[in-house]
């Protein structure tokens, strides 16, 4: 269920030009809406006080008074991810509590939103996988590099392309047994898409990180999605590449665990052949950070 600020975000481009100044108010600083009377809104908006009476009704509301209780109880929830976008004139202060808040509220939003039993099934695929191949696009190229970092600790041999033909080439030879994990938070990139048809062609399993119903999403065998409204046509894609590492850290996770105990082992066997490259820890005489033997 959406936040009640997601819901009217949702709806914004439904409203009418005079509805949109309204909800500009709102989004803005819904907690002074809340202290405010129709009479200050109405102002705010430069609109009339009958046109925000039918702005609540067009929400669902039974009118201001319960559309300032519902907006209440909507902040009381939690930081509402509609509510953090940065002002030309924010302090830096400000700018740097809303990309906070902003990413909290997100990661806290998907963490709600994810199907724990794709989860399951995207770790079922991954641990039998011959061969992964991890693919992204500008900011979600950075997850997928990521994803390369952990993963080809599990001795499973592992690609990573940001290059579309390099992604392409990849799919038209790989097989049954090879998995290809596709990240996108639009899922509209044409490129992407056609690297899941043609692996998909090739019979291989693809993992989509990426929009429920989108055309990447179509051409997938998994979805794994936490619904998260980010306009990345408008906005530099920040909390929607949170949510994707956080992701990364979950399937990477479960197949650790899928590995077992014995897995220990081959972890500490990366972290000795690194150990050379770094300084020594003062805090930790023996030098040893567990790095090794974190995912």
């Amino acid at each position: 269920m959406l936040n009640f600020l997601d819901f009217i975000k949702a709806k914004y481009d439904s409203f009418s030009p005079k509805e949109k100044k309204i909800a500009d108010v709102v989004l803005k600083e819904p907690q002074k809406v809340i202290a405010a009377s129709i009479a200050q809104v109405a102002k705010n908006a430069a609109v009339s006080e009958p046109t925000v009476h039918r702005f609540c009704q067009k929400i669902n509301t039974d009118g201001f008074p319960d559309f300032k209780l519902k907006l209440a109880q909507s902040l009381a929830k939690g930081i509402p991810y509609v509510n953090n976008h940065v002002d030309v004139n924010d302090s830096t202060e400000n700018y740097t509590k809303k990309i906070f808040d902003s990413s909290i509220s997100v990661l806290n939003e998907a963490r709600k939103n994810v199907d724990i039993r794709v989860i399951q099934r995207c770790v079922d695929v991954l641990s039998c996988a011959r061969r992964i191949t991890f693919c992204g696009l500008g900011a979600s190229a950075t997850v997928a590099h990521d994803m390369l970092n952990k993963f080809f600790r599990f001795n499973i041999p592992c690609n990573y392309f940001e290059d579309p033909v390099m992604m392409l080439m990849s799919a038209s030879n790989c097989s049954l047994e090879d998995v290809f994990v596709l990240i996108s938070h639009t899922g509209r990139t044409k490129d992407l898409v056609e690297v899941a048809r043609y692996a998909r062609n090739r019979r291989a399993t693809v993992i989509g990180i990426t929009s429920e119903g989108s055309p990447l999403a179509e051409e997938c065998s998994l979805v794994l999605s936490a619904k998260i409204p980010e306009d990345t046509d408008m906005y530099i894609p920040m909390t929607s590449r949170l949510v994707q590492l956080a992701l990364v850290d979950v399937l990477s996770t479960g197949l650790f665990l899928r590995k077992g105990p014995q897995f220990i082992a081959n972890l500490k066997n990366v972290k000795e052949a690194i150990k050379e490259s770094r300084y020594d820890n003062p805090e930790n005489e023996s030098g040893d950070d567990n790095e090794g033997s974190r995912l």
